[in-house]
């Protein structure tokens, strides 16, 4: 039995967001301790298979609830679900054979929930790794992205811009550009432009999360979206000083100006700050975090910071303040160990027969 296996990993965004839903321009980088991994093999009826992480037994009805805080009502079935679909509407509207054996396809994700890490892209990216795989086929690496984030917002209507899927597509360290004048229509799907940057350039950083001061990615999202509709003055200035914060950031990545990307990455969440409400306890990890010598701005939409930290003295004193506030803090990992495309031992284990 063939058996597929692909990976996508989880990112923070290093700069630029939240511009990349406004045609703004973004930063965002792999995070490869955290990962969702799909399997599919060939199989009798197309089955998708329920995990822990979409289970329907619980220990209390306390538990029940912190189920549905950290995962929804819905988990990650419909997420594999509104993939196959919108793979298969793709793959009709190209004239791409499907006729083959039916598959089983199961998942799993150690992502952090509800902290901004785009766990729920992973799974789809990781899903449509598989299924190109399954029926030998590829889409254009461009479009991908593109397809992956009309999967929630065609499929499942949820709100979501380009960044979290173009890094999840492209990895390492990606800056992105979703300007209208440099904007694509490629085969009905708008893209933007993406190029890797040499991710070996980064200064230390470090990501810190909490997922009990978390909140969906749909919350903050939603009023920036209608503010910026209305023609926000404030809105639309913010999102151009973040292109300009994010241009500025690549040339201090690449003349490994480690001070200068510390100065704009604070800008970037003070900016953001001065649009979106913060809530009190994701105040707390950022302040925290300067308090101890460090940059900081969210990763994504609250939840998980990031920023950068040079030095022993500041990163032990990084560790000891997160910890106090009950966050957990790593040293994230952008690139492959070396010589291993896919550190880690898989924990999602087909049927033996």
């Amino acid at each position: 039995m063939q058996i597929i296996r692909h990976r996508s990993y989880a990112r923070a965004g290093l700069i630029g967001n939240p511009s990349d839903g406004y045609h703004g321009k973004t930063i965002s980088l792999m995070v490869r301790q955290f990962f969702a991994e799909v399997v599919m093999y060939e199989w009798d009826e197309l089955e998708i298979v329920l995990t822990h992480q979409s289970q329907i037994r619980f220990n209390s009805i306390r538990g029940l609830v912190r189920d549905v805080q950290l995962h929804g009502y819905y988990g990650g079935i419909r997420l594999i679900k509104a993939t196959i679909k919108k793979f298969v509407d793709y793959c009709d509207r190209h004239g791409h054979d499907l006729n083959r054996p039916n598959f089983s396809v199961r998942f799993q994700s150690n992502i952090p929930r509800q902290v901004g890490m785009a766990g729920s892209s992973a799974i789809i990216v990781a899903t449509l790794r598989c299924l190109m795989e399954f029926y030998d086929l590829e889409i254009p690496l461009q479009i991908q992205p593109s397809l992956v984030r009309e999967v929630e917002t065609d499929e499942l209507g949820l709100p979501a811009g380009l960044q979290d899927r173009v890094i999840q597509i492209y990895e390492g360290l990606v800056y992105m550009d979703f300007s209208k004048a440099t904007s694509l229509n490629l085969d009905g799907y708008e893209c933007g432009r993406y190029e890797r940057l040499d991710a070996s350039l980064l200064p230390p950083l470090y990501l810190a999360y909490n997922d009990l001061v978390s909140e969906p990615t749909e919350i903050p999202h939603n009023s920036l979206r209608a503010q910026y509709d209305q023609g926000n003055v404030a809105v639309h200035q913010a999102m151009d000083r973040f292109a300009q914060i994010t241009d500025a950031a690549r040339e201090a990545i690449e003349n490994g100006d480690a001070i200068t990307l510390a100065h704009l990455i604070d800008e970037n969440f003070d900016l953001r700050q001065s649009i979106v409400p913060i809530a009190a306890r994701q105040m707390e990890m950022v302040q925290a975090a300067r308090t101890a010598g460090a940059s900081a701005k969210f990763a994504g939409s609250g939840g998980a910071i990031i920023g950068t930290c040079t030095n022993e003295t500041t990163w032990i004193k990084l560790q000891r303040a997160m910890q106090a506030i009950g966050c957990q803090i790593i040293r994230p990992q952008v690139l492959p160990e070396s010589g291993h495309a896919d550190a880690g031992q898989s924990f999602v284990q087909p049927p033996l027969d």
